[in-house]
């Protein structure tokens, strides 16, 4: 099964310091944020799940996070340190966990050896050891915005740091790339009128520009919400492919001892598509660039 990669673009901008003439007309400047969703006219609000390790006064409840510090801690406007919570939660998991499988943690204290190398965004919405319940010693995470592989020559990057370690020092057996839906890096991407970075972020994200360019190639009919939906999953082929540009990776691939697969979690619905890289129909070089995936999966 073949897919096209792809990409898009609408404009929005970085952050920048004003210039003293943009400071005389700052008060009628809006800088738009490149991350920023529909808010729908309502402040976003931070919302706790109930968890029977947090502390009685977050558990469950909606707060907004008030401006109070005490000793450089935040604290909420009800008063709950958020550390407290967070410190609570370390002690649950400890007695629950760790001291439940000391036999487990002491051996990990010698080395690790973990099957996968995962690659997922850094959005605080999709953490995959919540997701996909990955436990300590099964899998080498890497974040970063968009969950995006550079090509090998646009190096270095911790990314890539990371790739060489987990394939091989760690020789993990599978690299899983994880993507998700309202991801705020490809709406970075799809937003930038050019292919000039100007910032951090748009430094980084235009690592992703052939699935900008591919997504609107194939969606230019779609709205720009359905285009960066569309350029989630072109994303993710687009990495996957990059992968293959790195010589210990496309090597291992093609003996048969590294696999390649991709994954999407859709957090709106809680649904997760898997799919896995079929190298030899598949190919990395500019000239001939496709991607080819099997043994494609639906959870829900």
């Amino acid at each position: 099964m073949e897919i096209a990669l792809s990409g898009s673009s609408v404009s929005q901008q970085c952050l920048r310091l004003p210039t003293s003439s943009q400071q005389r007309h700052r008060s009628s400047l809006k800088i738009p944020d490149i991350f920023e969703f529909k808010q729908k006219s309502r402040r976003m609000e931070h919302t706790h799940l109930k968890l029977s390790t947090t502390v009685n006064c977050c558990a469950g409840q909606t707060q907004e996070l008030g401006t109070n510090k005490v000793n450089g801690v935040i604290e909420t406007e009800k008063g709950c340190d958020l550390f407290e919570d967070i410190k609570r939660r370390f002690l649950s998991f400890k007695r629950h966990t760790y001291m439940k499988n000391l036999e487990h943690f002491q051996r990990l204290s010698d080395a690790q050896a973990p099957k996968f190398l995962v690659i997922s965004c850094a959005d605080s919405r999709v953490c995959p050891s919540n997701i996909l319940g990955f436990q300590p010693g099964e899998a080498f995470l890497v974040r970063n915005i968009a969950n995006l592989v550079p090509l090998f020559e646009k190096g270095p990057s911790e990314t890539q740091a990371a790739l060489q370690f987990s394939v091989n020092t760690l020789e993990v057996e599978n690299i899983f790339v994880i993507g998700h839906s309202c991801c705020g890096g490809i709406r970075a991407l799809m937003s930038m009128q050019d292919e000039k970075p100007s910032c951090f972020i748009t430094n980084w994200v235009i690592n992703g520009k052939n699935a900008k360019i591919r997504t609107k190639a194939a969606a230019s009919n779609l709205n720009f919400d359905q285009q960066c939906r569309h350029c989630e999953k072109e994303s993710l082929n687009n990495s996957l492919l990059n992968l293959l540009t790195y010589p210990w990776i496309e090597e291992k691939v093609k003996k048969g001892s590294l696999s390649i697969h991709g994954g999407y979690y859709d957090f709106v619905d809680c649904t997760f598509e898997k799919w896995t890289l079929d190298y030899e129909a598949s190919s990395f070089k500019e000239e001939t660039r496709r991607i080819a995936v099997k043994n494609r999966e639906f959870w829900s």
